[in-house]
Order: C-alpha cells, then sequence, then structure tokens
C-alpha cells in the first residue's frame, strides 16, 4: 500500500455492525456470539431473561386478575427477583459485544394499571442485573408498537420510566428505540405488549395516527427534556424502506444517536438478488456515520447466523431432494452484512474542510481576543495551513496594485498590520512579483514573540531579501511609514487578517479605525474592504448538554463561543430549493441572514466625530457608558426566520457566521471574497479552513411550532473600554389571525467577558 492508499484508508469511516433478532429469547451464548464475529459482526444483541422468566411473569399477572375478580382489596403484586431458571447472563468475555435488550414485552405505558405495574418491575429488576453483570448499553422495551404514535399519557410515563433508568448503573448508556417517522414498523419490528398475552381481552391504548412525521420526534424530545438532556441517554433510529423528506432526516442528525437500526425490509434485492439499500439510504449512511461518534449499524430481524456445526464440525446442509425445490440465494452467509462492508469500504474521502475539523465538531472554544493575548506559533502555524485564505489575499493584493499604479506610476506602499509569523507578508511580495509592480512593504506586529520571528525570516527569507521594514508596535500606535527620504508617507494599501467567526467579534472595526490615518485618504484601500455578519437560529442539542452539564459557571451562557458545527440542524429554511443530491432529495437553503455590516475605510467625518468625543467636554457621553467615541462601531439587528409547517423544533442557541469582500476592482468586473456562510461559501471560498463558525447559546431551550417565527434581537456593544453583544430569541404564532408572542428567552450579554480593547 502506497502514500495515497494508506491516506485514504486511514480517512474511511470505520462501522460497527451488530445482529438483532428480535425473536431471540434466551440469553446470547458464547458460541453464539463466536459465531458472529466469525461472521464478521462486531456486537450482537441479547435478552437479559428468557421465556421461562416471561411465562412466570405472565402467569402472576393472570393469578393476580383471577384473584382479584373475587377480592378486590388484594395489592398489586410483585415481580420476584431473577433466578438461575430466569437468566444465564453473567459476567464472561462475552459482554463488551454484548446490547442487552430489555424484555420487549414489558409495557409500562399500558392503560391496563395492572400491566404497567409489572412492566416497571421488570424494567427495573432486568436493568439492575446488566448493570451488574458490566453490560454497558441497555435497549428499554420499545414505546412505539403497532401503532404510528403514542398517546400523550403514553409518552410521560415511558418518559419517566426512562428518567428512574438513568439513576441505575454510573456507566450504564440508556437507549431508546425511536423510529424515524410516523410510518407503520416493520412486521419483523413489531412487539407483542404482555397484556396481549393474558387470557382476558386487552385493554387497548390510544392509538394516535396523526399523520405527521415529526411525531416519533416529539415523543423523543419530551423523553430527553424530562431527563434533563442525560450524557448517558442515547437512541436506537429505526430506519425505514422509505425515507421521509430531507429536513426530517436532519432533525435526527442532530440528535444523540448511538443506533442505526435497519430491518431486513428497508433493503431491497438487485438484479442479482443481492439486498441492496437505495441510492438515499446510502446517503444517508454516508452522513450519519461521519459524526463525530458515528452510530452502530444494527441489522434487525435477518437470521443470518450460520446454522449450530454439526458433530464433525460441519454445517448441516440440504439432501439433494431439498435442494432441488429450494429457490436460489445469493453465496454469501450474511449477505446483509456484506453488503454494509462493502459500503465502508466505498465511502468517500472527507472533503478537507471535515478533515481539518476532525476531533472539533462542536467542541466549544472562546473566541481568540489577539489585542489582549499574544498569540502561541502553533496558532498561527494553524491558520497558515489555510489552502485558500491567503491565495485569495494574494489575489486581492495583486488587483489593488493594479488599480493603484494605473494611477500613481510608482512603488506602491503596503502596510500589513497584525502581520503575524509573516503569511499576508509573503504574499503581498508574491503579488508584487506577479503583477511585475513594485512594492515598499511594511509588517507592524504587536506580539514581541512573533516580531522576532519575523525579523529572522527577513534577515533568512531569500522571498523576503531584507527588504520588509518590521516594526514592533500596536498598529494603533504606529507613527506610520516613511518614504525613501525618511520623510512621513502615507500607506497605499493596509492590508490585515483581524477577521473572528462573526466577522468583527476580535475588534478589527476598532483596530483598523485606529490605523486609518495612515493610509492615503485620496486613494488608500483596505483589503478587506468590507465584512458582514449573518445569522441563523439553530437546534443543537449536543452543545446544550455540554453546556448544561460542565461545573456551575454563572457565565456559560452568557458566552459566545467559537465551535465546528456538526451535529445540528436548521430551524429556519427559505424557499430556495437545493439542486437535488445524488439520492434524488430535494433540500432547502437554511435562512441565514445579515446581521451588520462594516467597511474600510470610513469617511474622514465619522473618525473626526470620534476624536472629537473622546476629548471630553460638554458632549452627550456614550449609551453604555464612557464618552462614546467607539459608538461609531456599535451595531443592531432585528431578525425574522420563518419556520415552514411539519419543521418545528427546539431553538438552542444561534450560529453566526461572516462574508467579506477582500478587494473589488475599480471597474467592478473582479472581486475577491471569502465566506464561512453555508450558502455562500462553495460560490466564495470552498475549502476554507481558517474560522469555524460562531454559536451564541439559550440557557433555556425555546419550543418552536410549526409555521411559527422565529425573532432574534441582536446588538453589539461598547463602552470605549470593551465590545460585546446581546442577544433574544423569541417565536411568534398566528393565532386567529393574530401574531402572538408564546416563548421568549432572556437577553444573554456578553459584557462580563467584553473584547478589551
Amino acid at each position: 500500500m502506497d502514500a495515497a492508499e494508506a491516506s485514504a484508508a486511514s480517512q474511511q469511516p470505520v462501522f460497527y455492525i451488530g445482529h438483532h433478532d428480535a425473536k431471540r429469547d434466551d440469553v446470547v451464548s458464547l458460541e453464539l456470539m463466536d459465531r458472529a464475529r466469525l461472521i464478521g459482526y462486531d456486537m450482537i444483541t441479547s435478552p437479559v431473561t428468557n421465556a421461562t422468566f416471561r411465562k412466570h411473569v405472565v402467569e402472576l399477572m393472570q393469578s393476580h386478575r383471577e384473584l382479584r375478580a373475587s377480592d378486590r382489596s388484594l395489592p398489586l403484586p410483585l415481580v420476584p427477583s431473577l433466578g438461575p431458571s430466569f437468566t444465564t447472563l453473567h459476567p464472561t468475555d462475552a459482554i463488551p459485544s454484548m446490547i442487552a435488550v430489555l424484555s420487549p414485552w414489558a409495557d409500562v405505558t399500558s392503560s391496563d394499571p395492572l400491566v404497567a405495574h409489572i412492566s416497571r418491575q421488570v424494567v427495573s429488576v432486568e436493568i439492575e442485573y446488566a448493570a451488574f453483570c458490566g453490560v454497558s448499553n441497555v435497549i428499554l422495551p420499545p414505546l412505539f408498537r403497532n401503532q404510528y404514535a403514542p398517546s400523550p399519557e403514553a409518552v410521560s410515563a415511558y418518559a419517566d420510566m426512562v428518567a428512574r433508568s438513568l439513576c441505575i448503573g454510573p456507566y450504564l448508556q440508556i437507549i431508546v428505540s425511536i423510529p424515524m417517522d410516523n410510518q407503520k414498523p416493520a412486521s419483523e419490528d413489531t412487539v407483542l405488549s404482555m397484556q396481549d398475552m393474558g387470557e382476558s381481552s386487552p385493554v387497548n391504548a390510544t392509538v394516535v395516527d396523526s399523520g405527521d412525521p415529526l411525531s416519533s420526534w416529539d415523543s423523543w424530545n419530551h423523553i430527553r427534556a424530562t431527563c434533563n438532556y442525560a450524557s448517558k441517554l442515547a437512541i436506537s433510529l429505526s430506519v425505514p424502506r422509505l425515507l421521509p423528506d430531507e429536513h426530517i432526516q436532519s432533525r435526527w442528525y442532530s440528535e444523540p444517536m448511538r443506533i442505526l437500526s435497519f430491518s431486513t425490509s428497508t433493503f431491497a434485492a438487485n438484479p442479482g438478488g443481492y439486498p441492496v439499500l437505495s441510492k438515499a439510504h446510502q446517503a444517508l449512511l454516508t452522513r450519519y456515520t461521519r459524526l463525530q461518534q458515528p452510530p452502530w449499524l444494527l441489522i434487525s430481524g435477518a437470521s443470518e447466523l450460520p446454522l449450530p456445526a454439526t458433530s464433525n464440525g460441519l454445517s448441516p446442509g440440504p439432501t439433494p431432494a431439498e435442494a432441488a425445490v429450494m429457490p436460489a440465494q445469493p453465496p454469501v452467509q450474511a449477505p446483509r452484512l456484506a453488503y454494509l462492508r462493502y459500503l465502508q469500504r466505498s465511502q468517500p474521502p472527507l472533503p478537507p474542510l471535515a478533515r481539518f475539523a476532525q476531533g472539533y465538531q462542536d467542541f466549544l472554544q472562546s473566541p481568540l481576543q489577539p489585542l489582549t493575548d499574544n498569540l502561541e506559533s502553533i496558532t498561527y502555524e494553524v491558520f497558515e495551513k489555510d489552502p485558500i485564505k491567503y491565495a485569495w489575499y494574494e489575489q486581492a493584493v495583486a488587483l489593488a496594485l493594479k488599480d493603484l499604479h494605473d494611477e500613481l506610476k510608482r512603488p506602491i506602499i503596503v502596510a500589513v498590520v497584525g502581520a503575524g509569523r509573516g503569511p499576508l507578508m509573503t504574499r503581498s511580495i508574491m503579488a508584487s512579483n506577479t503583477t511585475g509592480i513594485p512594492i515598499v512593504p511594511f509588517a507592524v506586529e504587536k506580539n514581541p514573540n512573533a516580531y522576532v520571528l519575523l525579523q529572522r525570516r527577513n534577515a533568512t527569507d531569500p522571498l523576503w531579501a531584507g527588504r520588509v521594514q518590521v516594526v514592533k508596535t500596536d498598529m494603533r500606535s504606529w507613527v506610520g511609514p516613511t518614504d525613501a527620504n525618511s520623510s512621513p508617507a502615507k500607506v497605499d494599501i493596509l492590508v490585515s487578517e483581524l477577521l473572528g467567526s462573526f466577522a468583527d467579534n476580535e475588534l478589527s472595526p476598532e483596530c483598523l479605525d485606529g490605523v486609518q490615518h495612515h493610509l492615503d485618504p485620496s486613494h488608500g484601500v483596505s483589503i478587506p474592504q468590507s465584512y458582514t455578519a449573518w445569522a441563523s437560529p439553530i437546534s443543537s442539542p449536543r452543545i446544550h448538554a455540554d453546556l448544561l452539564h460542565r461545573p456551575a459557571d454563572p457565565e456559560k451562557w452568557s458566552l459566545p463561543y467559537v465551535t465546528m458545527l456538526h451535529q445540528f440542524s436548521y430551524l429556519s429554511h427559505t424557499d430556495e430549493a437545493l439542486p437535488p443530491t445524488s439520492a434524488g432529495l430535494l433540500s432547502f437553503s437554511p435562512s441565514i441572514q445579515q446581521c451588520w455590516e462594516f467597511s474600510h475605510p470610513l469617511p474622514k467625518s465619522v473618525l473626526d466625530q470620534s476624536a472629537t468625543r473622546k476629548q471630553g467636554g460638554p458632549l452627550a457621553s456614550g449609551i453604555c457608558g464612557g464618552d462614546g467615541w467607539n459608538e461609531h462601531n456599535s451595531r443592531s439587528c432585528h431578525l425574522v426566520f420563518p419556520v415552514k409547517d411539519i419543521s418545528r423544533g427546539v431553538c438552542h442557541g444561534v450560529a453566526g457566521y461572516f462574508e467579506t469582500v477582500l478587494y473589488k476592482s475599480r471597474d467592478g468586473t473582479k472581486v475577491v471574497e471569502l465566506s464561512i456562510n453555508p450558502n455562500s461559501m462553495d460560490q466564495k471560498s470552498r475549502d476554507m479552513i481558517s474560522w469555524f463558525p460562531i454559536f451564541f447559546p439559550l440557557k433555556a431551550p425555546l419550543h418552536v411550532p410549526d409555521a411559527a417565527e422565529i425573532r432574534l434581537d441582536m446588538h453589539r456593544k461598547t463602552d470605549d473600554r470593551k465590545v460585546w453583544y446581546t442577544w433574544q430569541v423569541a417565536v411568534w404564532v398566528e393565532i386567529g389571525g393574530r401574531w402572538q408572542r408564546t416563548a421568549e428567552s432572556e437577553v444573554h450579554s456578553s459584557e462580563q467577558n467584553g473584547c478589551l480593547m
């Protein structure tokens, strides 16, 4: 295997595939586990108890009904503790490869009090014993049985059982089986309730056929909210043969998925008779298995384990007469497993941004504060690995050089402010070389450690060749450039990379204001010329759970976080349809709206007024404190995000992005732009990796009904010493022809942790 093949192999996902037989009524033996591994399965499901225990419990229920007919004061019966006749499960080497399945006939949501009471005891007894034996993953009895949606009362009862189960075993992961939408479950996945096993007529639970593909998500949302977003709670998502719309799939993508369950009916036979998945299912599998913690794949209902070996070590085969009448079968012992392994080997490589973000998905980081903190070399190095940003900067500088040289007919003074380790200076020199236009380069950097490296580079880098004037100072304190006669001069092109994930959150406006007086007022160019902040409300249960369970920190909900948003879903979409995927799925662009914009250079009158206010005197003070000399950099927005029908969800916060125009040629024919806005990044700067999005959290999640509006109020505030943000989200619903507020968050403010100027 050469280096390229090894690299490609290392990027392929690893599928952990398990076998589930709903009819299995005894604990999995070591022999059966070994057979599963021999075929290629990584795990297998196993009941905790056996058919003897089930028979005993059913007899207990029937006996109580008979006795209660003559004595109404009889208390509800108690399920006995487990004994050797009820289970053969015990701590063995097979435990790590086992997923325990609690008795599916236990129905804690039954409207029959007797059935519900006994079922709760069965769940408690089995889960406690499984935890004792060292089982780490337990699938609870199903909430969804032979019905589209359980009643609200049933969901509440089930949620209570889940919450109590989470208190058992500190290392036990509790898994809830949930269908992806409201389709009727496959025949092999149907499960009888204990009340259907008794002799008396069962008391049927209320069946709700809402025709709503989000009804199963509603149930799950109630369960996890009841359990306070417990980190030990996950889902086993049943994939139907006919997939729902893309936005339904995306909703589940954001949830804590431990298992992706494929019933045998999900597969279709290809012309050769082999079971395969549709293009849509393949696309879903690719997307879900690229989660930071990819789900296990469970083949449900397949009797693909080999038959027990005979005494001579061979599996029994059919007689010639039997073989003559048997239908032709694929010569593969476990065809569905083999097919999933084929898909694993066929997965496309990750795009550059996804490869770069490995390990950073949904990992919350505080935004950089380069004005107050001196960055480490490794931080600069990460930025410099970007394959797009610096190439685009070089293009922008080249365009600006051409425009200015046509007018000035002399060497162009180029100043890189916040030069770091020098990548922008290098690109500016390269732009000069490719255009043939001479420059007078200046590199301004306040970081004393980076300054040492800049001096070394100027002395040793043949491209720099000692011609760069390296200046150690805060750009706002720089005395400015000088010409060949050591006379004060003006900068023609001011180049900076001060942008943050939300455009202005690393104080680019304040920094460039402080150095603009060195820019030639008649023709001076700033690169970037402008930048905009963008926002969209999202559902991100994983991030919310992360913040919720962090140690007590009163400010954790009042901080914006830089993070590679990964396991989330947008709540608002536009009517603009995206191109159909390879699977033919139709989806719509997320509604990501502009909050505000900054442009450079500013009009002289704005900076003059700022300077006047900075001197104090009988002038109005700042709205948020101070003299108000930085108030021209305050911003605010009120954005309305429409929510489509059958798109309800929970808002956990606001995702933030930015776009920037590095340079637009004077004739308007060429423009160089960067973007991390998902709606424009592919067109403007595909594969750029320098910035992750920003996330503004909500302390209390907001329920968003169908056809509602999410309204966002956001402000960028300043008191002349620091800059901070405030954000508030409200949900509005049209009722009786009038829009009414149904939910509203508190006002979140990062003032206590604002960016110091």
